[in-house]
């Protein structure tokens, strides 16, 4: 009696308790295991492996290159061009 009554004013009071946690309960035999800290951090040594290929060849990387300078030598000449322009009287 007393441990139902304990259960429900858990659940009902919003608590952040979780019920599945509680050792009342238990949990299932093919339940997988529950790390004993679930906000830790990750270890410093665990990095990705190393790439075995370029992940963009020179050619591609340079074209990209030339294409990003001519957008940005385009946005400028507009920019400037727009500035030069006197405001309309009024």
């Amino acid at each position: 009696m007393l441990g139902v009554l304990s259960l429900s004013g858990v659940a009902l009071s919003g608590c952040s308790t979780s019920i599945a946690d509680n050792p009342l309960l238990g949990t299932p035999a093919d339940a997988p295991e529950q790390p004993k800290d679930p906000g830790g951090y990750i270890p410093v040594n665990a990095l990705p492996p190393d790439r075995d290929e370029a992940v963009m060849d020179p050619a591609t990387r340079a074209k990209i290159q030339k294409d990003l300078i001519a957008a940005r030598d385009r946005q400028a000449t507009a920019t400037a061009t727009q500035n030069a322009q006197p405001a309309p009287p009024k």
